[in-house]
C-alpha cells in the first residue's frame, strides 16, 4: 500500500499545479506605428529610382514589404494601398537595423546607405 501512495500524492499535486498561460498568435497587419520619416508617402517607383531594385520582396497581406541592404544597415518598408482600397500602394512605415540585428533608426540607416 505505501509503494502505491508517493505516486498518488505526487499526481495529486501535479493535478494541482497552474498551467502557463498561451499567448494568442500575432496577427499580421498593417503596421500602427509611423516611423519611415523622409519615405513616407513614397511608392514603389520612387523607392527605385533612389535604391535600385530591393534585395528582397514579399506580399504580406494586402501590402508589400521591401528590403534593401548595405552600409552595414538593412532596410525594410512597407507599402499599402489607401484606406479606400484603390490607388496606388505608398510607404506607411519603414525600420531599419544591423545586418546582426540590433535596431537602428531609418534616417542613420539611409546616412549608412549613403541615401
Amino acid at each position: 500500500m505505501r509503494r502505491f501512495l508517493a505516486p498518488t500524492l505526487a499526481l495529486l499535486v501535479a493535478a494541482c499545479a497552474s498551467t502557463p498561460a498561451v499567448k494568442p498568435a500575432a496577427v499580421i497587419g498593417k503596421p500602427t506605428g509611423r516611423p519611415g520619416g523622409a519615405l513616407l508617402g513614397l511608392d514603389v517607383h520612387d523607392l527605385g529610382q533612389r535604391f535600385g531594385q530591393p534585395a528582397f520582396q514579399v506580399q504580406e497581406g494586402p501590402g508589400t514589404k521591401l528590403q534593401w541592404a548595405g552600409g552595414g544597415c538593412v532596410l525594410d518598408v512597407y507599402l499599402y494601398p489607401p484606406e479606400s482600397g484603390s490607388g496606388l500602394a505608398r510607404v506607411t512605415y519603414a525600420d531599419a537595423r544591423r545586418p546582426s540585428g540590433v535596431d537602428i533608426d531609418v534616417a542613420s540607416c539611409l546616412a549608412l546607405m549613403g541615401r
